[in-house]
């Protein structure tokens, strides 16, 4: 059963989120911590996700059909300041790729951002993260030998694929790398991503 209202709030909650990311990214803001606005959004649309899933369950592709439910994952995948959603979405994101209502690729990158923030290796090589030089750089992988077989079990595209679009990316302006870094394990600690 099609929720076309539910459909059109969970695109116009993404919508929301990338509008504000454009904005913070075109005055350079976005990449020096976790910025308030940003986190704001982030927050509201995975609190009004939780209410969703609540009544609905996950919201997959005969919920909400494959827009919504993209936007669903989106949601979920920003809920960065919130580790034990992204946790429990994470199971949810499981079942609901075994029951063929979200591709598998949407669980693997969720997966692969929760370890990122927990500090351990990621599977799959969909998270990039930042160098002492402001480039951009892969998260350490598990096993990087089978990481070209793990991304095609999922649907994901060969990482040479996407590690040449990462490259191409602007630097982001090396301030006070080392002050960032700290921020950055300050908050992991403070939001419940580490110990």
């Amino acid at each position: 059963m099609k929720l076309p209202a539910l459909a059109a709030e969970l695109i116009f909650l993404r919508d929301a989120d990338l509008a504000m990311r454009e904005k913070l990214a075109a005055d350079g803001s976005l990449y020096f911590g976790y910025h308030p606005k940003m986190e704001e959004v982030h927050r509201r649309n995975a609190s009004r996700l939780k209410e969703i899933i609540r009544e609905h369950g996950w919201p997959g592709r005969t919920t909400v059909g494959e827009e919504a439910s993209e936007a669903a994952w989106l949601i979920l995948q920003h809920s960065i300041g919130d580790p034990e959603f992204q946790r429990t979405g994470l199971k949810l994101l499981i079942q609901a790729a075994m029951d063929k209502e979200i591709p598998a690729w949407q669980a693997a990158m969720l997966e692969d951002r929760i370890a990122m923030y927990e500090g351990r290796p990621q599977r799959y090589g969909t998270q990039f993260t930042f160098d002492e030089n402001g480039k951009n750089v892969l998260h350490p992988l598990s096993e990087p030998e089978r990481v070209h077989e793990l991304r095609a079990s999922v649907g994901l595209p060969p990482l040479d694929q996407v590690r040449k679009k990462w490259e191409v990316e602007p630097t982001v302006p090396n301030q006070d790398w080392k002050q960032l870094l700290r921020q950055s394990e300050e908050w992991a600690r403070r939001v419940g991503w580490r110990k």
